[in-house]
């Protein structure tokens, strides 16, 4: 596979040695279970710059610990070692992880600036031929060029095989161009050469988090990167869908939002009120392990990790790129190993079962619920109260009766553009008594914030806590 960038004045086609982590004077090798991955430079200089990845595939290295494999020919004689497959994606993450993830260091305002790149494939299997090679790549951007490659040069009358010589032209980030090669060229093949578990339904939507939810061919997609798994592709179409659901927060409406309920709310430091009420709520339940599910950009996990009796803490949200901001936010890239293993984040819609979730005694949903649909909110019931089952949960929401007091924010009117609604008091009331009634939660309420005496606090939070008798939720299934 190459590589390939044209420079300007201002920017040298050079600077792809410092995207990629790889100086163009040298010859990278590394040694893979499966065989060596090498990276070197044919051409690099200010002008045109190329970078090659070379997959020396070792049939011997792939048969070894097969021990229960019937012996087969096949084995030793395959295209695996060239033609592009899922050996070129784990390649791929071997030598330009780093790039992958976006960072520079030498050159850090180059990762996030568009540059025209040229991909070269010389031998792509392409199952479905060049229409699923287009259909793939072109809702992405790319100018794409296929050539078929003859069965045998010697014998034309044979016709063409399945393999395309393929080029692929675009002017976008680094980052997305791995990303969309590192997906899509084992979906070309369809085909993998490692097991398939649950993992790798988070690692496509890691992968493909920021442009698999609107890609045309995504159940396609997921299906042939999954190996045709009926269990792992429902799963992951089913996030897919509730991702591009959500509202994208990079969007300046949404982050305008944000901005208008901070200001709101910043004057009466209720943000950090708030979190504090919960992880006091969450200390008092004596929880040691918990979810912060739809965690946004992670505060909640920050003050949690400052708890020294807080074992583990996970944050859960739809959005990928809120877990990016996140993840940068509580700089997991620096910490101590003993404290990185007391978090991580995960990409999850809490109005869909998931059994992760059962992992924790405790889930906290601050400022959540008002956020989904109420004809949806049964969905995230039945997740959480019902099949999840956490010891405690803990919900956060506004209380609508207040926000006439706010400063610019006339009665009536919501807090957040994006919120589906807010509660009264009483409303909330019947919601937790529905809620205890179905899952067999008892529950305790308070108000977070200065309290009004005829409109109450600014934020309602309910503690709810499992019962001894407790009973099977009647929320939906899955």
């Amino acid at each position: 596979m190459r590589i390939t960038t044209t420079g300007t004045a201002e920017r040298p086609a050079t600077d792809l040695g410092f995207l990629l982590h790889k100086h163009p004077d040298r010859v990278h090798r590394k040694r893979l279970s499966f065989g060596e991955a090498t990276v070197c430079y044919p051409e690099a200089d200010a002008a045109s710059c190329t970078a090659a990845l070379i997959v020396d595939i070792d049939p011997i290295e792939l048969v070894r610990g097969r021990r229960n494999a019937p012996a087969s020919l096949a084995q030793y004689v395959n295209d695996r070692p060239y033609a592009a497959s899922s050996f070129l994606s784990t390649a791929l993450r071997e030598m330009f992880g780093t790039a992958m993830t976006g960072r520079s260091k030498e050159r850090p305002e180059l990762a996030d600036q568009p540059i025209p790149l040229t991909v070269q494939l010389p031998v792509v299997p392409c199952r479905g031929g060049e229409r699923i090679l287009r259909a793939l790549f072109e809702p992405l951007g790319y100018a794409v060029d296929a050539a078929p490659l003859a069965l045998d040069e010697s014998f034309p009358e044979w016709g063409d095989s399945r393999y395309l010589d393929v080029t692929l032209q675009i002017t976008a980030r680094l980052k997305d161009v791995l990303e969309h090669l590192f997906v899509l060229v084992p979906v070309l093949d369809d085909d993998k050469h490692y097991w398939i578990g649950d993992d790798e339904v988070d690692k496509l939507l890691r992968r493909g988090g920021e442009w698999l939810a609107a890609h045309p061919e995504r159940e396609l997609i997921a299906r042939r990167y999954l190996r045709h798994d009926r269990r792992l592709t429902r799963a992951a179409l089913v996030r897919l869908i509730e991702a591009d659901d959500t509202p994208d927060d990079t969007d300046t409406t949404a982050r305008a939002h944000d901005a208008v309920e901070e200001a709101l709310e910043r004057p009466v430091r209720l943000n950090d009120l708030r979190l504090q009420a919960v992880v006091d709520a969450l200390r008092a339940n004596g929880a040691r392990t918990v979810a912060d599910a739809g965690c946004g950009q992670g505060n909640l996990v920050r003050a949690l990790l400052r708890e020294p009796w807080v074992e583990r803490v996970v944050g859960f949200d739809v959005s990928w790129r809120s877990l990016e901001l996140a993840a940068r936010r509580l700089r997991l890239d620096e910490m101590a190993p003993r404290q990185r293993a007391r978090v991580d984040l995960l990409q999850g819609a809490l109005t869909y079962r998931d059994a992760r979730l059962g992992d924790f005694e405790a889930v906290a949903l601050v400022e959540v619920i008002e956020h989904v649909d109420e004809p949806r909110l049964a969905a995230l019931e039945d997740a959480v109260f019902g099949h999840a089952r956490p010891r405690a949960v803990v919900v956060t929401t506004p209380n609508i009766e207040y926000n006439g007091l706010f400063e610019g924010l006339a009665d009536g009117r919501l807090r957040h553009g994006d919120h589906r609604f807010e509660w009264t008091r009483a409303q909330f009331a019947d919601w937790c008594a529905g809620v205890t009634d179905r899952y067999g939660y008892t529950v305790d309420h308070s108000g977070i914030g200065a309290v009004d005496e005829e409109r109450g606090s600014p934020t309602q939070m309910a503690v709810f806590t499992a019962g001894a008798a407790a009973r099977p939720g009647k929320g939906v299934t899955e």
